[in-house]
């Protein structure tokens, strides 16, 4: 990626900054050349974790978190003197500023990034535990950090990170929580860097893992799945409910029918013998039935 395309992506993603008034001359960092890989976080492993740590630490005029912006002491005149972490977060500086220099010129801004991150890949890996981590020292970054998403492959480990103490680097004790779970605790962030499943993530004990934009979208969507299915299994019921006053009407249908019937045999039964009983007085008055017969 080269430098002008981290401008251009950063200005949408930081938001729209109140940039210098045409005219003003502004030293800006050479346009490097894109890297070879794209083993970065901007890219492979990312996971949302640059809008989320934006999110998390709030100011974007006052606080950067971007990735691939060139890094020196002054505005260089060529490659010479300059790093490009995969991530950088500073705080208290003039983001517009460096988004219009198209880099990070220490001299200028007036203090060093916070924090510094570089993501594993196949050609930088050594210098990323040599001399990346020598020269992050010695521009005073407070915290370097490295992640290798294939633990052990390129990296000696799959997390590591050091803390500036007495102008060298302190490494930053790593612990493990679980099966493919790893974490240390970065100060200047007030977060644990984690490695987990493969993943980068970062994790603050208040309020838990900050959630990528691709995790808030699996949240929202498991949420209304499970809306969904809630809104099915009460129609569901209700079908059931129904179904089951129209079996009772259709059994109280039933026995009305069943008790019509009856009544209507008793009536009849009642006219046969209403109409016996005449027949039979008839005869006996007709002297053609004995008296007594037929009782």
């Amino acid at each position: 990626m080269t430098s002008a395309s981290v401008v251009a992506a950063a200005t949408v993603a930081v938001r729209r900054q109140s940039l210098p008034s045409e005219g003003v001359e502004i030293a800006r960092f050479p346009d490097f050349p894109p890297r070879d890989d794209m083993m970065n976080p901007v890219h492979l492993h990312d996971y949302g974790n640059q809008p989320a740590l934006r999110l998390y630490l709030g100011s974007p005029d006052t606080t950067l978190v971007l990735g691939e912006v060139p890094v020196a002491w002054a505005v260089p005149l060529g490659r010479a003197g300059v790093r490009i972490p995969d991530l950088t977060i500073a705080f208290n500086v003039d983001t517009a500023h460096i988004l219009a220099q198209m880099g990070y010129a220490i001299n200028e801004i007036g203090k060093p990034p916070d924090l510094v991150l570089e993501v594993a890949s196949t050609t930088t890996s050594r210098r990323d535990e040599t001399i990346k981590r020598r020269d992050y020292a010695a521009f005073g970054i407070p915290e370097y950090w490295m992640f290798d998403p294939d633990w052990g492959r390129r990296y000696e480990r799959g997390l590591m990170g050091w803390r500036l103490a007495d102008g060298g680097y302190e490494a930053i004790p790593i612990r493990q929580s679980g099966p493919e779970q790893y974490y240390g605790y970065s100060t200047v962030l007030g977060l644990y860097v984690c490695w987990e499943h493969r993943r980068l993530r970062w994790y603050d004990p208040a309020v838990g893992y900050l959630r990528s934009h691709e995790e808030e979208q699996l949240d929202r969507l498991t949420a209304e799945y499970a809306l969904e299915q809630e809104r099915i299994a009460h129609l569901s019921a209700e079908h059931a409910l129904d179904q089951a006053r129209a079996a009772q009407l259709s059994a109280e249908h039933a026995l009305d029918q069943a008790r019509a019937a009856q009544l209507s045999a008793e009536q009849s039964q009642e006219r046969e013998r209403a109409a016996r009983e005449e027949l039979e007085d008839l005869l006996r008055q007709h002297g053609i039935l004995p008296p007594g017969a037929g009782e």
